[in-house]
């Protein structure tokens, strides 16, 4: 079992769910990493998708923002200027 995770949530989340407890490490693993993301690795990434799927910035910038806002990070408001200086730089 990996030792950076709390043993009794990991037992928690194996025994509410079935799971092993080395599927469990994963889920609490994978859930820990969703909430530690920052706000540019999540622009970042975010883009990055959406640019494999041929969206153009002009439809990615209002979505981004939007999703921002119901991210657990809870992101201040961010124009389009701060997002594509998150990416580009």
């Amino acid at each position: 079992m990996n030792e950076t995770y709390p043993e009794d949530l990991v037992r928690h989340v194996a025994a509410s769910t079935g799971l092993s407890e080395a599927t469990a490490t994963r889920v609490v693993a994978d859930v820990n990493a969703y909430f530690s993301e920052t706000v540019e690795a999540y622009v970042r990434r975010r883009h990055a998708e959406l640019k494999d799927k041929n969206w153009k910035n002009d439809e990615i910038w209002p979505l981004l923002a939007a999703e921002l806002g119901a991210r657990s990070f809870g992101a201040p408001e961010l124009t389009e200027r701060q997002l594509r200086r998150m990416v580009y730089g």
